[in-house]
């Protein structure tokens, strides 16, 4: 087996290992309340949310099969989540295999445009207004 070949195969292993430890963390700790993962740095400085506020007590939510806890937490996560998946999935086939899963070729205009959606559901969570505050992590207040 070429160096090149071992080197890759065990890049893909370590990729998997460690995405496998990070899930098996977020399903035995709770994010919300073990202290075992560090606070949003925008929100701990600012005291505002960040579009990704509130995505780790999502994601433990999804592993506990709560769908709708994960949804009220941060809902762009649920959506985007899949798509992440599939594309952590892939890279981590092609290390190991060489070969990539089945791509999709997106324009340049969807990327900008899921950019501005990001952006926008990040200032949209910040406005203390009905129903923009719906966005807000459940069970937080901005202050």
């Amino acid at each position: 087996m070429p160096y090149f070949r071992k080197q890759r195969l065990l890049g893909g292993m370590v990729a998997v290992f460690v995405f496998a430890g990070a899930l098996a963390m977020l399903d035995l700790f709770d994010p919300a309340t073990s202290g075992v993962f560090p606070p949003c740095p925008l929100r701990y400085l600012t005291g505002w949310y960040c579009p990704g506020c509130g995505s780790l007590r999502a994601i433990h939510q999804l592993l506990h099969g709560n769908l709708s806890a994960a949804w009220a937490l941060n809902p762009l996560t649920v959506v985007l989540l899949p798509f992440l998946a599939y594309g952590m999935a892939s890279y981590a086939f092609f290390q190991i295999r060489g070969q990539h899963l089945p791509r999709l070729f997106l324009p340049a205009v969807w990327i900008r445009a899921l950019c501005a959606v990001i952006i926008l559901f990040g200032i949209a969570r910040n406005i203390p207004v009905h129903p923009f505050d719906l966005l807000a992590p459940a069970g937080s207040v901005l202050r």
